[in-house]
């Protein structure tokens, strides 16, 4: 099976470099794809897609070395293991908030003995290779959002769930959650006893800690606090920052 270059990354004590797709379409998931992340995430729940054009938007990642991975828009087993055989080599799963939800994602992520999910990998055997089957569960990421209060107070329950990879902090919903307060702000005192909480706990437990940013800035400080998944931006963010950027520049020249 075609090995997953995140869990090759983490084995040698490497941060992994994901990137955000919310724009339902080919061309502009190529273009993300040979930028040079180490994975994309096909953005299914605030994202823009459907389930076709997600399988057409990892047809052609599949073209480069970066990884696909797809967030779902809600623990629903049909869906994901859906994803999962349209060659997603990750699953994250948002508003995790206990021990038995996690249980439940991971379980459809994984073939029996493991987990429930259903053999039949249409498009992931042609992705990942013959052997699929055989060693999918070895390479599948399990990725569980953490982004609320309840989620807080169960969080060694989730992080000790057998089979799960990642837990991924969901900072603006989090944020919402711990103090009534919209946005990322980096200086918030609450939220960033959380994400350390976080980051100490996945280290426990043995798994990866991942989250968004939205800047480059504040991805390295989370990197040295011990997150080894980072998302700078979404597409989306990207495009139309950069776009306005080069409209007010241009204008004050005239």
């Amino acid at each position: 099976m075609r090995p997953n270059k995140l869990r090759q990354l983490w084995a040698k004590g490497g941060v992994a470099l994901n990137g955000w797709l919310q724009i339902p379409n080919t061309w502009s998931a190529e273009l993300m794809a040979h930028a040079g992340w180490d994975s994309l995430t096909i953005d299914m729940q605030h994202g823009l897609h459907g389930m076709e054009t997600a399988v057409q938007m990892m047809q052609v990642i599949s073209g480069t070395e970066t990884m696909p991975i797809v967030r779902v828009n809600w623990n629903e087993p049909g869906t994901i293991m859906r994803l999962l055989d349209g060659g997603a080599y990750g699953i994250i799963c948002p508003m995790i908030n206990t021990r038995a939800e996690c249980e439940a994602f991971v379980g459809a992520c994984r073939y029996p003995p493991q987990g429930y999910r259903s053999l039949g990998p249409t498009r992931g055997v042609i992705y990942g290779g013959p052997d699929y089957t055989e060693h999918a569960n070895e390479e599948v990421l399990t990725i569980a959002m953490v982004e609320t209060v309840e989620a807080m107070q169960n969080l060694e329950e989730i992080a000790s769930t057998p089979g799960l990879d990642v837990i991924f902090v969901g900072a603006g919903d989090l944020r919402l959650s711990l103090t009534g307060r919209f946005g990322y702000a980096s200086d918030d005192s609450e939220l960033n006893a959380a994400l350390d909480r976080i980051a100490e706990v996945c280290a426990r437990n043995n798994i990866i800690a991942g989250l968004f940013t939205v800047s480059p800035q504040y991805s390295q400080e989370m990197i040295g606090r011990g997150y080894r998944m980072v998302t700078v931006k979404t597409d989306g963010m990207i495009l139309s920052e950069y776009a306005k950027q080069l409209v007010d520049e241009t204008k004050q020249g005239l």
